[in-house]
């Protein structure tokens, strides 16, 4: 009898002898990533047509959105993809696509473009993209991998420390040598929670944490944009035409708004008043234009998502997987909360974007990736955990 071709979403249950086919993703977790990338391309029109118009002479309006409109399109056809693959083939992976990574990272210190005086870009047959937002993924496919291979291991300092810290250096250590601190402090934050969850002993993340802080003022001490950066936080009024002018402009936006918004399109600060209104900054208009009502529905909708992506998480059917999911959502959690908390000024600014709001094809792109690889978990979501044995 011939076998029967099997699915790539199906998978083998060797404790049971049979195959389990997965049930189809998780639709509210679905229909969460569809209308955040739904409104985030509505307010992007919004908050760049008029720096669309100006650099196009007045000839066109959707400079911006057009190629954000295709990276999404790509972006979607990524996450149909990948929310077909089982999460044992990231595992079988892991380690060839972290060396592939590390050797794009590299190759941006030869051969990368520089976009607003920053070399973090590659160009290849055309296609630019930075490598840093593949890393970042890779770098959470590992940790997942070193997770399941360490098990309760990870308690200790050779596993929990020393394993998970050397694979995180073989990331930041190109990022270092392109100045991509906000990179660094991101892939950091999320690599801690992978290791808490992971099991490493707090005292060691509290440790690190600590070194993590006197890394950084040596790196602000060191870099002078940098410096600058947080001088123009505690004191933006200090300097209202140079340093402080983005951080104020985008409070005036916020201010604005009021509680329901000046409408939809109606900004005042994206006429080139707001710089990267429709990048870092495009919090700023959407408070302006939709409110503080509208502002809070759209951070309800990413809490939502995030929420939802550590519900699947959870009812992920094995260690791998699990904290898999969890990278990911956590992912698009702290780059939610650091870009609002740059935007409202309590932080400073950082050059983090806003997932599926931000300008940014490769962002957007490897963004909806990633839900797709979360959504590939969530077809598992009603199976039975496997009992795994530790080391």
């Amino acid at each position: 009898m011939a076998m029967q071709r099997l699915p790539l979403y199906a998978k083998e249950d060797r404790s049971l002898g049979k195959i389990q086919r997965g049930d189809s993703v998780d639709i509210p977790f679905l229909i969460l990533v569809l209308m955040l990338l739904g409104i985030g391309l509505i307010m992007l029109y919004s908050a760049s047509f008029a720096q669309s118009e100006y650099d196009t002479s007045y000839a066109i309006s959707t400079r911006y959105l057009q190629k954000q409109a295709v990276c999404a399109g790509i972006g979607l056809v990524a996450m149909v993809i990948l929310s077909r693959i089982p999460a044992q083939a990231w595992l079988r992976f892991a380690w060839p696509l972290y060396g592939i990574s590390i050797a794009l990272l590299l190759s941006v210190l030869v051969m990368g473009e520089s976009v607003n005086g920053a070399r973090r870009w590659i160009n290849i047959a055309g296609l630019q993209f930075q490598p840093s937002e593949i890393a970042k993924f890779t770098m959470i496919v590992l940790f997942a991998r070193l997770t399941k291979g360490f098990g309760a291991s990870a308690k200790e300092f050779r596993y929990g420390v020393l394993g998970f810290g050397s694979a995180l250096l073989g990331i930041l250590v190109p990022l270092a040598l392109e100045k991509h601190l906000s990179a660094i402090m991101l892939m950091g934050m999320v690599a801690v929670v992978m290791m808490f969850v992971a099991g490493t002993h707090p005292k060691w993340l509290l440790a690190g944490a600590g070194a993590a802080a006197v890394f950084v003022v040596i790196y602000i001490t060191f870099m002078g944009y940098a410096g600058d950066r947080v001088t123009a936080w505690l004191h933006p009024e200090q300097d209202p035409g140079d340093t402080g002018y983005q951080i104020l402009q985008s409070l005036y936006a916020i201010g604005s708004g009021g509680v329901f918004g000046l409408g939809l399109g109606k900004s005042r600060q994206k006429y080139l008043y707001l710089p990267f209104q429709y990048n870092d900054y495009i919090f700023a208009v959407i408070c302006e234009e939709l409110g503080l009502v509208g502002a809070l529905l759209i951070v309800a909708l990413f809490a939502a998502l995030i929420l939802r992506g550590y519900w699947i998480a959870l009812r992920a059917p094995d260690r791998f997987s699990t904290v898999l999911a969890a990278g990911l959502v956590t992912l698009i959690a702290v780059q939610t909360i650091l870009n609002l908390c740059v935007v409202t000024n309590l932080l400073p600014s950082t050059g983090i974007a806003l997932p599926f709001f931000s300008y940014g094809g490769t962002a957007l792109a490897v963004n909806l990736g990633e839900m797709g690889v979360v959504l590939g978990i969530s077809r598992y979501r009603n199976q039975a955990k496997k009992q795994e044995d530790f080391p």
